[in-house]
């Protein structure tokens, strides 16, 4: 049996309103020009806009892990979780990005009516893929210290051994504190979420 899908491809071509509009100069243009893409991640990333998948059953568990793990600080301190649904946009250049998880204030300043402003959040994590190897590493990194999120953490199961590493003190566009863990082992999220994370909770997710 032939297994189709029931998703309808995006309708990208002018509308009458649309048609007299010049077109997008720049990625974050481009980016603000695009309907929604349901089923495709939209981001940009030095200046190129970068359209991929979302991510396997497998890093969805893995970013359901993480939230599971920090609920509880989440409700006691009225914070806000979003597990790879909420774009987030880099303060400076201002380029939309969308974690695979993001710790926020309930109140976080907003740029436009959708986008979480970077320096307002508490953390975000990204969840190292095959093919996001490249950006999860040594891109992001760099992008959200731009924005000054204080805290991120980057899940890495396409490492061998797979690893945890919180990065932290951003200045100058860049993180001056790294720590790396084995998956596996307690790792220290620090100020502003102060918590220490059991990374055993990934373990059937990351093999």
């Amino acid at each position: 049996m032939v297994m189709t899908s029931r998703r309808q491809p995006a309708d990208l071509r002018p509308t009458p309103e649309t048609a007299s509009r010049p077109l997008p100069s720049t990625a974050r243009e481009l980016f603000d020009a695009l309907p929604q893409l349901p089923g495709l991640r939209t981001e940009v990333i030095d200046g190129s806009l970068i359209v991929s998948p979302v991510g396997t059953p497998e890093h969805a568990r893995i970013a359901m892990r993480l939230y599971s793990a920090l609920l509880p600080i989440i409700e006691e301190r009225g914070w806000d979780g979003f597990s790879g649904n909420v774009d987030v946009c880099i303060d400076g250049p201002r380029d939309p990005v969308e974690p695979d998880f993001v710790l926020a204030p309930a109140d976080c300043p907003r740029w436009g009516t959708r986008e979480l402003l970077s320096s307002g959040l508490f953390m975000v994590a990204e969840i190292v893929s095959p093919g996001s190897v490249i950006d999860d590493r040594d891109r992001k990194p760099d992008l959200y210290a731009m924005g000054l999120v204080p805290v991120m953490l980057l899940i890495d199961p396409v490492a061998a051994p797979a690893t945890v590493t919180v990065f932290s003190d951003p200045k100058g566009g860049e993180y001056h504190t790294v720590s790396r863990v084995a998956a596996g082992s307690p790792l220290h999220l620090p100020a502003p979420v102060d918590f220490t994370l059991d990374t055993s909770i990934f373990a059937d997710a990351l093999g």
